[in-house]
């Protein structure tokens, strides 16, 4: 199957409410519609996680990301002008997405991926995706896809071929939260 099947076959189970496995531009992932929310829910069932955690986001450029969070303040602008690697932004406040990604407080982690496969799942799509670890909670996130535990393979709907035979270690994305009066709090390196 090539990159473009598989970007195809996730982007129809997108539309149709179903959870992907995917690697992202960190490690492998659970996706679904963020603006879904029994997609959402789902998410949550799959990593048998409290729905009081919020997930991660990942949209395909600052167009894309200006409609989902309320503001973008100046210090998560410069965050993302100087960082080379994938970086997660936690912002104040989030819009237009499911209940149950964003945190109670109404933030919600974004990033804009760079990653090919991410970038032309998320145009194709035209919405952004959810981007949480594919592991169960509490469970070590898995580095590559041999890492993955065959229930959390067995549970989703769809599971992208692209980049599965990699071993190459990868790990979660930084992730920093930026509060509206601009204080910077990191939350994981």
């Amino acid at each position: 199957m090539d990159f473009r099947e598989d970007i195809n076959n996730a982007v129809k189970v997108l539309r149709e409410g179903g959870v992907i496995l995917y690697p992202t531009d960190t490690i492998w992932g659970l996706g679904c519609d963020a603006t879904n929310g029994e997609a959402v829910k789902r998410i949550f069932e799959i990593k048998r996680r409290s729905d009081s955690k919020s997930l991660i986001v990942l949209v395909n450029g600052i167009t894309m990301l200006e409609r989902y969070v309320s503001s973008i303040p100046p210090a998560a602008s410069a965050i993302t002008d100087v960082t080379e690697k994938p970086v997660t932004i936690i912002y104040p406040g989030g819009k237009n997405l499911a209940p149950g990604v964003c945190g109670e407080d109404g933030s919600v982690g974004m990033r804009i991926t760079s990653d090919s496969f991410c970038s032309e799942l998320i145009t194709r799509f035209r919405k952004p995706v959810v981007s949480t670890s594919a592991n169960f909670s509490d469970a070590e996130s898995p580095g590559n896809f041999s890492g993955i535990d065959a229930g959390i393979i067995g549970s989703v709907s769809y599971v992208v071929r692209h980049r599965q035979d990699d071993n190459t270690k990868y790990k979660p994305s930084p992730v920093i939260k930026v509060n509206s009066d601009g204080t910077i709090k990191i939350i994981r390196i």
